[in-house]
């Protein structure tokens, strides 16, 4: 089975907890088998390896996502990157390019599309499956999943089918409606659109030479950022007559606000966390050094990370992107391929930061034009590199470097280092990668 994962958004509405980098798929809240905590990301993965452990999956990403996926994933995960945001079909194109010509996946082959972020259980994939194999038969250009509703949304779009059969044609597509509009849809027998489909990959690479001039994947990659921002439904789905819907009736939940996420919480608390007992309905996530105590509240979510803090009634959590757009500050915790890092102290002309390395990692050799920097080794082993100088390095251990001179650190073992930033224009873009000679 082939399976194309869309993983896109900022979360803004899971902060402090997501931020630009850090997406919501990327927090990790859910114990998995082992008794420890996975993401969702992690989470699909390990299930769709569970049900099909052949599966060839690819997710389509932003650039600045591919760190923390390698970092969840590992390196063995394909990974189709989108230049820069250009909405569902150009991201589905370039994808389906990626698995012809790069991954040598045959045009004859289906492939299923989802989203990363569902909070779904074994049956889902399941059924995605049989959404493969029934697009593999060609009796229709597209076949989508539909999610038999449990409530009249207005989050969601609506798929009108033919018949109530578990596969059929589709009648046609609503857009999201009022609850009233939603009832009526219901007693149609509609279903959620959920953004899930599987096709032959030569139907969606046809579709996009007709709306896009381009000759392979490399040329598409290269053009990406000229072309115009359309959905996949507008672009292909409601436009194709050849398109069939089958039910799905399994758990289907979309944790996209805070009040949603905490339903699918196992625990009350994660983190560092004490509530008394006459607090009701609370959940505490709980990601900083400090102990956080909930007494007598009700319906309410606190969420703390080096981004900040977040306590809410559950209910409102739902409207706080406006809010979280006027924060301006940088990104104080991220996910990195070769590990995380978290700012500790900021001031006008020096940054502290807390490195994690892990074993076998190292970062790129580079340099810095405006700035000076000092690592303090706090625990592991490993090496410095600091123009062209190696040396090993253990707790304790100081290296300076000026602003210019070449430099990397390369860990052995889990390697944690405290890093000063010294200068007056200290930003991130301020870095030059190099190669770094053997």
């Amino acid at each position: 089975m082939n399976i194309v994962l869309l993983s896109g958004g900022s979360g803004k509405r899971l902060w402090p907890l997501s931020n630009d980098i850090r997406s919501k798929q990327f927090i990790k809240i859910f114990k998995s088998e082992s008794g420890e905590y996975e993401s969702m990301v992690q989470r699909m993965y390990r299930q769709i390896r569970k049900v099909d452990s052949d599966a060839k999956v690819t997710i389509a990403t932003s650039k600045s996502q591919v760190s923390a996926i390698n970092n969840q994933l590992g390196e063995a995960v394909g990974i189709s990157v989108e230049p820069c945001r250009r909405d569902t079909f150009p991201a589905i194109a370039l994808a389906t390019a990626y698995l012809v010509d790069v991954m040598g996946v045959s045009e004859e082959d289906s492939v299923v599309v989802c989203p990363v972020d569902p909070y779904v259980n074994d049956d889902y994939f399941e059924m995605l499956k049989k959404l493969s194999e029934q697009a593999d038969k060609g009796e229709a250009n597209l076949v989508l999943m539909g999610m038999e509703p449990t409530y009249p949304s207005e989050k969601y779009g609506y798929i009108i089918p033919e018949s109530k059969e578990a596969l059929s044609s589709v009648k046609t597509f609503k857009e999201k409606p009022d609850i009233e509009t939603a009832k009526g849809y219901l007693a149609q027998g509609a279903l959620w659109n959920g953004g899930v489909f599987a096709y032959k990959l030569k139907y969606v690479l046809d579709k996009a030479h007709e709306l896009i001039d381009f000759s392979d994947y490399q040329d598409l990659f290269a053009k990406y950022e000229t072309l115009t921002k359309i959905s996949f439904d507008y672009a292909v789905v409601e436009k194709e007559d050849k398109i069939q819907v089958m039910r799905f009736g399994g758990e289907w939940k979309d944790l996209g606000t805070w009040n949603t996420l905490t339903e699918a919480m196992e625990e009350k608390c994660i983190g560092n966390a004490i509530l008394n007992d006459k607090c009701e309905n609370v959940h505490v996530i709980n990601e900083l050094d400090m102990p956080i105590l909930c007494m007598g509240l009700k319906n309410v979510v606190v969420s703390a990370s080096p981004e900040g803090i977040l306590v809410s009634d559950k209910e409102e959590s739902s409207y706080i992107k406006p809010y979280v757009d006027s924060i301006d500050q940088q990104i104080m915790f991220a996910e990195k391929s070769w590990g995380s890092f978290k700012v500790v102290d900021v001031e006008d002309e020096s940054l502290t930061i807390k490195i994690t390395l892990n074993p076998g990692h190292s970062m790129n050799y580079h340099s810095h034009e405006h700035r000076d920097e000092v690592w303090t080794i706090i625990s592991g082993k490993g090496r410095t590199i600091v123009d062209g100088m190696e040396q090993q390095v253990s707790a304790g251990d100081v290296i300076t470097m000026e602003a210019g001179c070449r430099h990397t650190i390369i860990a052995e073992t889990e390697l944690q280092v405290i890093e000063v930033q010294l200068g007056k224009e200290i930003s991130v873009h301020d870095k030059q990668k190099f190669e770094l000679e053997n």
